[in-house]
């Protein structure tokens, strides 16, 4: 099929694209949504993270079995929706970029926490898992994330997690690490968009854009 017809976001002073290539997959992506990830310290809302969520063109048919003529609103506020995000059978692409300097143990313990909570939330936590998150934290432990660096990460229907890294804003075209774990590949991106993900913008964005997605491909077929 062909791809989606999207456009680029500006999130702070972080452009994504709207196609991107993403390492470790020979598929072509578009720019689901994106949004920041920011905290409310006393008086000020601190951003520390621009993220950016990339799908696999063939996510629309997909996902607009189901979610077709559903306003963005009632997406937005649906867990299910971002389920069948998090879990469909197409590959997802995540870009992390630093809005504020990150040590990769600041990350690495923060997403780490997230997984752990809702694998507890569904009693899937097992030995496999503590395994996983013991060599995610590893891959991390001596990386630093100065501004406008990223972290990449690519999530393939199968359960693999290709993490890499890049300094400059570029996306490098080979995955660093893989990691096997079906659900630690779900979860990372979960955190980002579940239900207590940590960036409700880019869950609005998807949300918005997903649903004039599903409308396009709706009108090709009538």
């Amino acid at each position: 099929m062909a791809p989606p017809s999207v456009t680029a976001v500006q999130v702070d002073n972080v452009a994504f694209p709207p196609t991107v290539k993403a390492p470790s997959s020979v598929n072509s992506f578009f720019l689901g949504g994106a949004g920041v990830r920011g905290m409310q310290i006393k008086d000020n809302f601190v951003k520390f993270t621009a993220i950016g969520i990339y799908l696999q063109d063939n996510s629309v048919p997909s996902l607009a079995v189901k979610w077709k003529g559903k306003p963005p609103q009632e997406l937005t506020e649906s867990v299910e929706f971002f389920r069948d995000i998090v879990t469909g059978p197409f590959e997802k692409f995540m870009q992390v970029t630093m809005i504020l300097p990150l040590t990769g143990q600041q990350y690495s313990e923060k997403v780490s926490e997230n997984c752990v909570a809702i694998w507890k939330s569904l009693g899937i936590y097992t030995d496999e898992e503590v395994k996983a998150i013991d060599k995610f934290v590893a891959i991390f432990k001596d990386e630093t994330f100065p501004p406008a660096s990223s972290i990449l990460f690519t999530v393939s229907p199968n359960g693999s997690l290709a993490i890499s890294f890049s300094k400059d804003g570029s996306i490098p075209e080979v995955g660093g690490t893989v990691i096997e774990n079906k659900l630690l590949s779900e979860a990372v991106l979960e955190s980002m968009i579940g239900k207590y993900g940590v960036s409700p913008e880019a869950k609005q964005s998807l949300a918005s854009r997903l649903s004039d997605l599903f409308k396009e491909y709706g009108d090709t077929l009538n």
